[in-house]
């Protein structure tokens, strides 16, 4: 009986993670259904022309930003998994997005760093490309613009590195 129990615990557990999938989330579900099946946003944004993204993100542990878009009538319109290179390539827009900008598309960033060869700060997030652990790094300025964006292998899932170092 512990085993049949243990087992139907774990297909339960299962299912639950399954339904709070943005991905599986109908588009045209209301704002009501979309809170129910995913839970609480980590973030809510206003989106132009009215309605909202719910902004649901696994960083800085995991490697996933979805983003579902509410229409001004309370509909799910769109549902992006934000963290894939055509993505990156199609949104950011260098010398014109602004700190608002990468919140509204990305969410807060895993890390924030500098470099010596840049004025301001370098925000990156965790993503995979095709299962292997990758980084994008946004360059933002003192006055908050973007100046500069770039993606990278994550060094510390490289075998050999297993102190996490960079270098």
């Amino acid at each position: 009986m512990r085993r049949f129990a243990a087992i139907l615990g774990a297909a339960l557990i299962g299912l639950a993670g399954c339904a709070s999938d943005p991905a599986r989330l109908p588009l045209g579900a209301s704002r009501a259904e979309a809170l129910q099946q995913l839970g609480a946003p980590t973030a809510i944004y206003p989106r132009p022309g009215g309605g909202e993204r719910l902004q649901y993100s696994r960083q800085p542990a995991g490697f996933e930003v979805n983003d579902v878009d509410l229409g001004a009538d309370g509909r799910v319109v769109a549902v992006t998994q934000a963290m894939n290179d055509a993505v990156f390539a199609q949104t950011i827009r260098i010398d014109a997005w602004r700190v608002t900008d990468v919140l509204y598309t990305f969410g807060r960033p895993e890390q924030v760093t500098r470099v010596s060869s840049f004025d301001g700060d370098v925000w990156q997030w965790r993503y995979l490309q095709a299962n292997s652990p990758r980084l994008l790094y946004i360059y933002i300025d003192p006055q908050g613009v973007v100046r500069r964006w770039h993606t990278g292998d994550d060094l510390r899932f490289v075998p050999g590195n297993l102190n996490g170092d960079r270098n």
